[in-house]
């Protein structure tokens, strides 16, 4: 056999491996979607929400899958999603599509308008609706909220959200002023939000400290 063919056949056995490495990898990404309050006063929030954002950012690697997507009135649409990206596999060119993501939810923080009701279902049915067409292996849904559901007159959320193998993690859950007067409230509202994500077979956590999310990223 000559050296050129020796040669051609080493370059296809090389990409070949490659390809199964690739196929391979698809298990072992992580999808995040994260839901952001826009309702009311919680607009005020948002500069936490921002953290949060670049640090998961921090965390994710090429072949990853980012979404940020606002809670607003009626939250089972795209419309609503605010920047999303599937990292490449090049290194310097996932850190440039970080950077680009970063800076489009500056803009988004800074010309953010309240929304009068907060579909958090909607919001949900959304997030697994997208990662699941985008095939990631470990999927988790953020939820920046007060986790108080307002729905605008004619919306129906009362359906089961179909979560196995997601992770629900609500963070930065802050007491509205009702819930210093009686806490049941906001006790209540927890435990409302854990059962409707248990009963569809998902993984519930309440993190309000940015330190508790790492373990959750690997890191």
């Amino acid at each position: 056999m000559s050296m050129k063919k020796i040669a051609r056949l080493l370059l296809l056995t090389v990409a070949v491996l490659l390809q199964t490495s690739c196929a391979e990898q698809g298990p072992y990404t992580k999808g995040v979607y994260m839901l952001v309050d826009t309702s009311g006063t919680y607009t005020k929030e948002l500069l936490q929400a921002q953290n949060i954002i670049n640090f998961t950012l921090s965390k994710l690697n090429p072949g990853d899958t980012f979404v940020v997507a606002r809670i607003d009135t009626g939250s089972f649409s795209e419309k609503d999603i605010v920047q999303k990206q599937t990292f490449e596999d090049r290194p310097s060119m996932a850190n440039q599509q970080k950077r680009n993501f970063r800076d489009n939810i500056d803009k988004f923080i800074k010309t953010i308008k309240p929304s009068a009701f907060t579909d958090i279902s909607g919001g949900l049915l959304q997030a697994v609706e997208y990662l699941n067409e985008a095939r990631s292996g470990k999927k988790t849904i953020l939820i920046f909220s007060d986790l108080k559901q307002e729905l605008g007159p004619g919306f129906i959320r009362d359906l089961p959200l179909q979560l196995e193998g997601y992770r629900v993690i609500a963070l930065n859950v802050t007491k509205l002023r009702s819930d210093n007067i009686d806490p049941r409230e906001y006790l209540d509202r927890l435990d409302d939000w854990r059962g409707k994500v248990e009963s569809g077979g998902g993984e519930w956590l309440v993190i309000n400290d940015l330190e508790r999310l790492s373990p959750i990223f690997g890191g």
